[in-house]
Order: structure tokens, then C-alpha cells, then sequence
């Protein structure tokens, strides 16, 4: 027997991880109710999906595409415009958890609110660490807000620390498809197209994270996310090349004992344990079969041909502002390798330009790390190879 459903806020709900999410309380037997959805411009499937599950509040976040949309006249929840809402909603006393799901920095101001709350937050905005970890950890400490992974890899060291504490680990590692190209040359990586950079062979997920898996910049930003969700510092955060993608990642103590979590290439399987901690509960998942994969394999990254990498591990430890410049200036070149404006390669090194020029301060205002974010994109619209 479960107590009362609990109410949950899904924004970005018609993303990859939102859709994901719908599916986990479909399965889940009445253990949550969704109380609010958002998404910014698939409005024809946000409405599909408050008619299924009637939520009080549905949220259309871009004015323009919200402007060229009639909501039709049936809903029962009440229809919103613009990312305002989200912050208002994050910390209202029905919502128990909010599913941070907006990519980039978009879902920032929501993830904060959510904290400020003492709400439980399932988060897959890795931006919100990125941008503001040290700020948002401290907040939730005072605050009682739960921050509670969902990327496959974070949720995966969030269980493996469930063994011991964090004064007994020798280092985490974080696991790594190696993306499409994984064993391509920087030559050939020069040449990338956009629908390759956007094949990849493992994980069905949006054309930013995608792009971001290719560049390895992902697993950057997953290092300097692990640096504040777990309060390790950067030196004991390394990376691992796991093709196969069912280690999601490993910790090692110091008395040799390394705990990895294993899992099929599902992100239902993070999502549903965010949402139901600290019970487990059966999902909507297929059990892996260790026999018909066979084997896995592992291999050391390689910083010279994804130079992303590095500038992860630097950021993780210089902290301080590094983390909204570094995340601000791959938002925009990600952008620009999409429009066809820059090569596959650049991506990375506009990133290090980018970072290279900005007025390092090390512990920023909230004020400040807004600032930097629009200064950085703004440099890297104009940046151009040397």
C-alpha cells in the first residue's frame, strides 16, 4: 500500500527524458499524479499529453510558437505562456517532486526554484550544476530539497555511494559510449556532417545531447556535474569508454572494492528510481540479459582527439565562473555546427576561447553567472577560427 499520489511537474515534457517520465508513471500504479507539463514549441503533442493526464497547469514556454497556437477549448488545466510560470509552479505547495527536464540554461531558474522550495528535484538539467552546482548544493542544504539525479551515469554513482561515504572513495568513474565517433581520426572528424554527428549508437535522445555525446562535451559537463551533485573534488572524477553503454558508471573505494551499476540503455530505469527513492519499484523496462550481450569492453579516452574533455576536468576544478562560460559558449556552438556555420571540430575550440577570455571570478553572485552567460554567447555568436 502507497500513501497518497504524490504531484509531480514534468517540464519539457515532449523531450526525450518527459517522455520517458510519462511513461514511468504510466507504470506506476498510482504512486503519482502529474500535477503540471511544459514544453516550449511541440504545443499539438503538450496538448496530447494534458489531455491524457489533465494536469492543473499546462505551460507553453516560447510566446511565439504560443502565439501562433489556438488551446483548445477543452482542456481542464490551465493554460500558461511563457517561462515565467515554471517558477512560480516549481514552488507551489501541491508540487511534491519537479522533473527538471528543460535543456540548457533555460531550466535553470526553475531547477533554482524548485530548491529554494525544499522540493524534491528528479534533475536532468545538468546545466543547473554546470552553471550554478556550488550555489544550488549549498541552497538545497538549507533548504531540505532533495536533488536527486537522472542522467543514467550521476544516477549510477548516486547508488554505487550508497556503500560507503565520500571520505572512503578513491576515485568515480564515469562511464562513456564514446559517441559515433568514437573511433574516428580528428582529420575525419573535421569533415563530420551534421546527420552523422546526430547518429548515435546507443541512445535515442535530443540533437543538443546528441551533438554533445559526439563531441564527448557531455561527458564533460557530467564530470563538473559529478564535482558538486557528490562533493568530489575533480582529481578523483575520471573517465571511462564503455561502448556498450550498460555500465552507467563505477566507484572505487580505498580498499580496492569498485561498485558499478549496470543497466539496459534506458532511461526510464534513472527517471523511475528518482521518482520512487528511496523504494524500488518493477517498471516499464526489459530485465538485462548479461548472457546475450556477451561481453563489455573499456577503454581510456583519448583528450587529443576530443579536446572537450579536458576543458570538463579544468572547469571542475577552477569552479567559480568557468562553469556558465564553458556551458554557455557550447549552447551557441552547437547551434552554429546545426546552421552549418562552423565545422564539428570547432565546436570544442570555441568553447576554449570563449573561456579562455572571460574575467575569471571565483565565487560569482547569482547576478554575475547571468551576466557571464549572456557575455558568452554573445562572443561565441561572433567567434571565428584564427
Amino acid at each position: 500500500m502507497h500513501s497518497a499520489p504524490r504531484n509531480i511537474a514534468i517540464f519539457g515534457s515532449t523531450g526525450s527524458i518527459g517522455r520517458n517520465a510519462l511513461e514511468v508513471v504510466e507504470a506506476a500504479q498510482d504512486r503519482f499524479r502529474v500535477a503540471a507539463l511544459s514544453a516550449h514549441s511541440r504545443l499539438d503533442e503538450l496538448v496530447e499529453q494534458a489531455r491524457r493526464w489533465q494536469p492543473d497547469w499546462i505551460i507553453a514556454t516560447d510566446p511565439v510558437a504560443a502565439a501562433r497556437f489556438a488551446p483548445p477549448s477543452d482542456l481542464a488545466g490551465q493554460w500558461l505562456v511563457g517561462p515565467e510560470p515554471l517558477v512560480e509552479i516549481a514552488a507551489h505547495a501541491t508540487i511534491d517532486t519537479v522533473v527538471a527536464a528543460i535543456v540548457g540554461s533555460a531550466g535553470l531558474p526553475s531547477t533554482l526554484a524548485a530548491i529554494e522550495a525544499g522540493k524534491r528535484i528528479a534533475l536532468a538539467n545538468k546545466e543547473t550544476m554546470v552553471v550554478a552546482g556550488e550555489l544550488a548544493v549549498r541552497r538545497a542544504a538549507e533548504t531540505g530539497a532533495e536533488i536527486l539525479p537522472v542522467d543514467s551515469e550521476h544516477s549510477a554513482i548516486f547508488q554505487a555511494l550508497r556503500a560507503g561515504s565520500v571520505a572512503e572513495v578513491k576515485r568515480i568513474l564515469l562511464t562513456a559510449s564514446g559517441g559515433p565517433f568514437r573511433t574516428w581520426t580528428t582529420e575525419q572528424m573535421e569533415q563530420a556532417t551534421l546527420d552523422q554527428a546526430l547518429a548515435h549508437p546507443n541512445w535515442s535522445m535530443g540533437a543538443k545531447i546528441t551533438i554533445d555525446s559526439a563531441t564527448m562535451m557531455n561527458k564533460a559537463l557530467e564530470v563538473i556535474e559529478a564535482r558538486w551533485l557528490f562533493g568530489i573534488d575533480a582529481e578523483r572524477i575520471e573517465v571511462l569508454v564503455h561502448p556498450q553503454s550498460i555500465v552507467h558508471s563505477l566507484v572505487e573505494y580505498v580498499d580496492g572494492n569498485v561498485l558499478a551499476q549496470l543497466g539496459a540503455p534506458d532511461m526510464k530505469i534513472p527517471i523511475q528510481y528518482a521518482l520512487t527513492f528511496p523504494e524500488r519499484a518493477a517498471g516499464p523496462t526489459l530485465p538485462l540479459d548479461l548472457c546475450r550481450i556477451g561481453s563489455l569492453t573499456f577503454e581510456a579516452p583519448d583528450y587529443d582527439r576530443f579536446p572537450a574533455l579536458r576543458l570538463g576536468s579544468e572547469v571542475a576544478r577552477r569552479g567559480g565562473t568557468t562553469g556558465v562560460v564553458l556551458n554557455a559558449a557550447n549552447e551557441i556552438a552547437v547551434e552554429r555546427f546545426q546552421r552549418h556555420e562552423i565545422r564539428f571540430t570547432q565546436i570544442a575550440q570555441a568553447c576554449r576561447t570563449i573561456l579562455d577570455a572571460h574575467d575569471y571570478e571565483p565565487q560569482p553572485t547569482l547576478e554575475t553567472l547571468m551576466r557571464l552567460d549572456s557575455w558568452a554567447r554573445e562572443e561565441t555568436r561572433k567567434w571565428t577560427s584564427v
